[in-house]
């Protein structure tokens, strides 16, 4: 089978490079080390903050190497150069967009979050920002004067509660904000309100254009809808088999496997190294 051009190798976290007990299976660290040593940028691509990424980029070993020098988080907010440790891309949401959602998700019964690289701030903490708090490994702190904190503006604001009614809530600040945000569901449980023109696809074409190369030359994995501009940009992108079958259909390949059964590794081999 002829191999593809892949210059740039871009992956989402969860249900894609991370199995259900949320680590990179052995195979997949391997399979991913070796298309590194190949020089493909290998950037995780996620909608955690930076350094909820990191130990997942410990655990590859290749942040000394040039190809494992970028990560994208926020669900491409935010581009961190790791060799300069310095933000290279960032983009946020407007302060008058994140007060208005919160007064929205109040009056619907939700209590708002945002993000900094390393703590995620909330006006009370509840056991939806246990949750989140738990999933990435960051901080959690509470903000006495919550709405003046938003007015400085972030890359992320994201809404936790019950799948069935946040739907609801997704249809009311669609209808408000327009195209003044990016409005979507990560998790059936998390609501996130991002920068306009934001997504993983647009930051992965932001990336290779800096180290000049088209974005036809970078591939993308992802199961959901926080993937589906990375799938759709990306000149290759791959859904897994275990993703949403809206993903799938826009992607230009489905892997074999999940991400139980080293999905992107056996892709990899297949079709890259």
């Amino acid at each position: 089978m002829e191999k593809l051009d892949v210059k740039l190798i871009a992956l989402d976290l969860d249900d894609t490079l991370l199995n259900d007990d949320r680590k990179i299976t052995d195979a997949t660290v391997l399979a991913l080390r070796e298309c590194a040593e190949r020089g493909i940028y290998i950037v995780l691509c996620s909608g955690r903050a930076e350094d909820a990424i990191l130990p997942f980029v410990r655990q590859l070993e290749i942040a000394g190497k040039e190809a494992g020098r970028f990560l994208i988080a926020i669900n491409g907010c935010s581009i961190f150069d790791l060799h300069k440790r310095q933000q290279i891309f960032c983009k946020k949401v407007a302060p008058e967009v994140l007060i208005r959602a919160n007064q929205l998700a109040e009056e619907a019964g939700y209590k708002t979050e945002v993000y900094t690289p390393d703590t995620i701030y909330y006006a009370q903490e509840t056991k939806w920002t246990k949750l989140d708090v738990d999933l990435c490994g960051l901080k959690g702190a509470a903000v006495e004067n919550y709405e003046d904190f938003l007015q400085q503006g972030f890359t992320k604001m994201l809404i936790p509660g019950e799948p069935s009614d946040l739907l609801k809530l997704q249809d009311t600040l669609r209808g408000e904000f327009g195209d003044k945000a990016v409005i979507f569901t990560s998790k059936p449980f998390f609501l996130e309100v991002l920068p306009p023109e934001c997504g993983k696809g647009e930051s992965v074409k932001w990336l290779c254009e800096h180290l000049g190369f088209p974005i036809s030359k970078a591939m993308g994995f992802g199961d959901s809808m926080n993937d589906e501009s990375l799938i759709r940009m990306a000149g290759y992108g791959v859904a897994m088999c275990n993703g949403l079958p809206e993903i799938k259909k826009i992607a230009d390949f489905v892997t074999e496997k999940n991400n139980n059964e080293d999905g992107i590794a056996d892709f990899l081999r297949k079709h890259v190294l």
